[in-house]
């Protein structure tokens, strides 16, 4: 069966651009050859800083021949029904339709419609243009001569030939002809920039990866990848170092050049003051390249990797002194935010922080930290931390958002607080909460353990989450601007992951409180408790859910109040546990034949059955036994719950097993006495209630 090879070259494809467009012309092309009657066996895409390419192989040469009848109005149906169904069928006289007959409805007119199979080449030619003229680039130019004009091809940067083949690997293929703007297709592609510019004349895609890599072009991103990341370790190695890899990076640099070639340059070792991370950031960001450490220390060296897109003629000698001048520049930039910055206390700095408004209904950054100092104040308790730590901590937190240095890189934020509170003798819990009480921020982020971090964190997420609340900014849909369900996320992982025993109800009202004194003095809190609260649940249920716990467990244990995550989590756990056993599932079992019968019979009497038993009116030995059972089952039970010792009010519920299967085995619910069959339904009914003290059996599956 027939290949396909289509290539795009223009004059650059940014790197961010190109496995989404490389992705875009694989979607599109594919689909647009099936939707035409086409099928393939295969199809990759692939990209390089000036070209995107395809290749579809197994792709059947012809499309198949159609047929098909489409049903008409009745024989005799108004003019304006018969031009419509002409019309949709392309006949251009009703003598063109057949007549068919059906016993119930009479005769009708049917179109039979047949359309001829197409060559595969002709569907290519009609079908990339549309393609090429519409694709779907983030942002895209006109140039050239008729740049002005409205109809002109759009495309990221100049494109300049395009390369389209077609045919059997047994036959010499052929140019699917068609234009495009003036750009005529043909065999021809074009090497490396500057190292093997001359066109190439291309037959199929095996000789096109060759002819390529001959001309200096390796075409797949992750073989490029591959090579950068072999030899730039080999190099670090050759000097006893260790490259700090970057994935990120790695595949960013991939995108730059066509033909990777791994260099080491250096700088001043005075450089070495700054944070590893400032180096880092400095260095990535202003010149794509990747630093080295020593192995002993671990410590960043002075050396840093550089990917160049040639061979040059002196070893690289030159472009390595050309991305050494330009990281010592600002390497030097990153020195002088960094002596400015420790000049200044981070304490003094937080006043700035009423020039930066955090959202125009909560107010500023200043009153924001107001309203967290506050409230991890009244957190640190609770949590095991020092009040004052936690309250000093609060102040400083958001401090370092007016130094030089996060002004440059935001991506430091928080991190740059913690070298400057430890700078300027901050305790070590307070230089921590500086920077992890943004944590985590997904889910793979680490969250904080100590006591002091934690405070501030939650104290910063759910002043995020109630002031988002008031103001009635909440996610919707697949919308979430604020990252509030990442926030919710965040403080979940927080309690649960360092075991805190939190009223969620007490802390929401808390964080209310806080935006009440500042910009929403004015605002209804009443309803925001519940509401935020029901949000937790819902994004616990998602976190339980994916640590492996059932969803009907989940449910079964939530109500609507339930406000405390780590109960609620011991809680399914308990439960998850004893529905694993026999004496489990028999009660699982038997509190929902309970619960079938209520059901029922509350539905046929039109009452509830939910009075105490009477003991006098108890006569079968097992109902006498199932009664005494439940009173001490639900007491012991209830204790337990109090003592938040769900294991111990678990095992008081699996004593219930054996008097409930002898009840249902030797009692007969529904006496003809009116009196005995209503006791026995409230004794039902305490059976109901027994299990509701852990949770609510009727969710639970099984």
């Amino acid at each position: 069966m027939p290949d396909l090879l289509l290539e795009l070259f223009s004059e650059e494809i940014p790197a961010r651009m190109q496995k989404r467009a490389s992705e875009d012309l694989q979607k599109l092309v594919t689909n647009g050859l099936v939707d035409a009657g086409l099928t393939y066996e295969g199809a990759k895409g692939f990209a390089t800083p000036r070209r995107l390419a395809l290749t579809i192989h197994g792709l059947t040469a012809r499309s198949a021949d159609t047929r098909e009848e489409r049903k008409g109005p009745k024989v005799g149906a108004p003019e304006k029904a018969l031009a419509g169904f002409m019309r949709a069928a392309g006949l251009s006289s009703i003598d063109e339709a057949q007549i068919q007959s059906d016993p119930k409805k009479g005769e009708f007119y049917v179109a039979v419609i047949e359309k001829p199979g197409r060559d595969a080449a002709e569907i290519i030619a009609e079908l990339i243009p549309g393609i090429i003229r519409n694709f779907p680039w983030p942002k895209s130019m006109r140039w050239g001569a008729g740049s002005t004009r409205p109809d002109t091809l759009r495309w990221v940067r100049p494109l300049r030939s395009i390369l389209c083949t077609f045919g059997p690997e047994t036959e010499e293929p052929e140019i699917v002809a068609f234009e495009v703007d003036g750009i005529k297709s043909g065999d021809v592609t074009y090497g490396h920039r500057f190292m093997a510019p001359e066109a190439i004349r291309i037959r199929r895609f095996d000789d096109y990866t060759d002819k390529l890599n001959a001309a200096k072009v390796v075409l797949d991103s992750a073989r490029r990848e591959e090579i950068i990341l072999q030899e730039a370790k080999n190099l670090a190695f050759s000097q006893n170092l260790d490259l700090v890899e970057d994935s990120a990076l790695l595949h960013e640099v991939a995108g730059l050049v066509e033909w990777p070639v791994v260099l080491m340059g250096s700088f001043d070792e005075r450089f070495l003051n700054l944070p590893d991370e400032v180096i880092q950031l400095t260095i990535r960001v202003n010149q794509k390249c990747f630093v080295l450490r020593d192995p002993k220390s671990g410590a960043l060296t002075n050396r840093f990797i550089l990917v160049s897109n040639l061979i040059a003629s002196d070893g690289g000698k030159q472009i390595v002194a050309g991305n050494e001048k330009v990281v010592r520049a600002r390497l030097s930039d990153a020195m002088f935010f960094w002596e400015t910055d420790l000049k200044t206390p981070l304490q003094a700095r937080v006043q700035k922080l009423g020039n930066i408004i955090f959202h125009e209904k909560l107010g500023t950054q200043l009153q924001r930290v107001e309203r967290i100092k506050s409230l991890a104040t009244t957190l640190a308790p609770l949590l095991g931390a020092n009040p004052a730590e936690a309250e000093r901590a609060a102040e400083l937190c958001k401090a370092d958002l007016v130094t030089e240095m996060v002004g440059e890189f935001p991506e430091l934020q928080g991190l740059m607080g913690r070298y400057y509170a430890t700078a300027q003798n901050e305790s070590s819990s307070v230089a921590a909460a500086c920077e992890d009480h943004y944590r985590p921020q997904g889910p793979g982020d680490t969250v904080p353990s100590d006591p002091v971090s934690v405070a501030v964190a939650l104290a910063d997420k759910l002043d995020t989450l109630s002031g988002f609340w008031l103001i009635d900014e909440k996610p919707t849909g697949s919308k979430d601007p604020y990252a509030l369900r990442r926030a919710a996320l965040g403080v979940i992982r927080l309690i649960l992951e360092n075991n805190c025993e939190l009223s969620l109800t007490d802390v929401i009202g808390q964080a209310c409180s806080g935006h009440q004194r500042d910009a929403l003095a004015a605002a209804d809190i009443s309803g925001v408790t519940p509401d935020l609260l029901a949000f937790f649940h819902d994004r616990l249920k998602v976190y339980l859910r994916d640590q492996g716990l059932r969803y009907d467990l989940i449910d079964s244990v939530i109500s609507e109040d339930a406000d405390d995550l780590q109960l609620i989590v011991r809680r399914v756990e308990a439960l998850s546990s004893f529905l694993d056993s026999e004496d489990g599932k028999a009660l699982l079992s038997g509190s929902k034949r309970a619960a079938n019968i209520l059901r029922a019979e509350e539905k046929k009497d039109g009452k509830v059955f939910d009075s105490s038993v009477s003991a006098d009116l108890l006569s079968d030995p097992a109902e006498k036994a199932l009664a005494e059972a439940v009173d001490v089952a639900v007491s012991k039970a209830k204790a337990a719950v109090d003592g938040h010792d769900f294991t111990a009010a678990i095992e008081a519920l699996s004593q219930l097993r054996a008097p409930v299967d002898a009840f249902f085995e030797d009692v007969m619910v529904n006496d003809e006495n009116a009196q005995i069959r209503e006791n026995r339904l409230n004794l039902l009914n305490r059976i109901r209630q027994a299990t509701q003290t852990v949770a609510d059996f009727s969710k639970i599956e099984g």
